[in-house]
């Protein structure tokens, strides 16, 4: 049953993550980034005042690619996006259900985006950070885990931001929904990652025992097919079944060739290696090409949106288009990939298929990786893109006794190596059950006076937008 609740107050904070190794997707190349991190004081209605938490990697130049804009400033859109929301949520909380909470702001939340030219996709992600530290707090204050909680649809998630659905399709969803014990790394192979050899995709000190790989394509059909075929050739090495995914984000700025790359993946012999794994395609062409281009007969492989899931309607939109999957990220919105969930359940009857991947790399051990993961395992992922633990060394920089606590806390999730914590990969999956601790599965807080202020830009005035 729904409980409803005030928001009182929303802190946010941030900490610097060097990466191991670089990271390069699409033209961007990643070797830091900030994490923000979201703290929530709500009061629960005849319960009383609770503190929730949440943490998220604010990464450059993907939620915005935009040429114009440097990598600071995309980061900057996320700052902005996460003090709009902030003040949103603060003005004029009365009680109401976690879900309500987000479903009354959600439209000025772009609105006001819009007016600073903040892109949609930049545009939820300061609600879905609150969105996650507002849940967290709701469930440690009535006593209940995520799983349990969201079973007995705890935050009131209905229909009225999806109306091709039912309260009833997604209450009773949510209802079926059971948490998966284990769901499988899946090891991303960056363009700039080693192929061959040691330290290359085969390489179990690499690739962590993964069953599952996610290759990144880089636009151009000839280059990346190249690319394929050599990493095709490392990975029937490997003693066990693999399954693949491609990723483009967005580079595959032309039809014609995206449709010469799926022409190559059909006909040249030298990538069954790839071709014969190969689950799905993952968002190979630009957010608003992809709106507009159906993908008829190059749809001989299952197609997943990723960059172009910005709405609580872009499910649906894509479905017409040809496209049979949306990919799950909780910085995209905790409740979407819930309602989405939902979605690809009704529509998969017959030989019709649908389905939500996991798909976020950025999210680093404790807060991040803990609610992701819990999510996943909620709404039957199986298997999910998990890199933290490879480009970057465990928990980073953070204090040892907040990675010390963590461990302590999620002994099956987490494990010392040498001096330093990480995650736990037991051949090839991330184990769930110690998520299953009261509150949106955390089981500890990280140590705020460690973190540095949030930085917070200036509102971009009309002038500089038009610059």
């Amino acid at each position: 049953m729904p409980l409803r609740l005030a928001v009182r107050d929303i802190a946010l904070f941030e900490r610097p993550v060097r990466f191991a190794r670089p990271f390069r997707f699409g033209a961007v190349v990643v070797e830091a980034a900030s994490q923000v991190f979201v703290r929530a004081e709500v009061e629960i209605q005849g319960k009383g005042r609770s503190v929730g938490a949440s943490a998220e990697m604010m990464v450059p130049k993907w939620f915005d690619k935009r040429a114009s804009l440097s990598t600071e400033q995309t980061v900057d859109e996320l700052r902005r996006s996460l003090a709009i929301a902030s003040q949103l949520y603060l003005t004029g909380s009365g009680f109401d259900t976690a879900f309500g909470h987000h479903a009354s702001r959600v439209a000025a939340q772009i609105e006001k985006c819009a007016q600073e030219d903040i892109p949609p996709l930049a545009a939820i992600f300061g609600p879905a950070e609150i969105n996650k530290a507002i849940l967290d707090a709701l469930l440690r204050g009535a006593g209940v885990n995520f799983f349990d909680g969201m079973a007995a649809n705890i935050a009131g998630v209905d229909a009225r931001m999806s109306p091709d659905l039912a309260n009833d399709d997604i209450t009773r969803f949510l209802a079926q929904s059971r948490r998966r014990d284990r769901v499988a790394i899946r090891h991303t192979v960056g363009l700039d990652d080693r192929v061959e050899g040691a330290g290359g995709v085969a390489d179990a000190r690499e690739n962590s025992g993964a069953r599952y790989f996610k290759l990144k394509l880089a636009g151009n059909p000839e280059n990346d097919a190249s690319r394929l075929v050599r990493i095709g050739r490392e990975l029937v090495k490997l003693p066990y079944t693999y399954r693949v995914t491609l990723d483009a984000n967005e580079q595959y700025a032309d039809l014609g060739d995206l449709k010469n790359l799926v022409d190559r993946l059909g006909q040249d012999s030298a990538l069954a290696p790839i071709t014969s794994r190969l689950l799905y395609i993952e968002q190979p062409m630009p957010r608003d090409l992809t709106r507009a281009a159906p993908l008829d007969g190059i749809a001989v492989y299952d197609f997943i949106i990723d960059e172009a899931d910005d709405s609580y309607n872009a499910f649906v939109s894509a479905r017409a288009l040809g496209y049979r999957g949306i990919s799950s990220k909780s910085c995209k919105g905790i409740y979407k990939s819930m309602i989405n969930a939902t979605r690809a359940a009704k529509w998969s009857t017959g030989n019709e298929k649908f389905f939500v991947t996991g798909e976020d790399l950025t999210c680093q051990a404790g807060l991040s990786v803990q609610q992701d993961l819990a999510l996943g395992a909620l709404i039957g992922v199986t298997h999910a893109e998990r890199n933290g633990h490879h480009y970057v060394d465990g928990f980073g920089d953070s204090p040892s006794d907040e990675a010390n606590a963590f461990l302590a806390a999620h002994p099956d999730l987490y494990e010392r190596a040498g001096n330093r914590v990480q995650l736990a990969i037991h051949d090839g999956d991330l184990l769930t059950g110690s998520l299953g601790t009261p509150g949106f599965a955390t089981g500890v807080h990280p140590l705020w006076p460690s973190m540095q202020a949030f930085r917070q830009p200036k509102a971009k005035t009309l002038q500089e937008q038009s610059i």
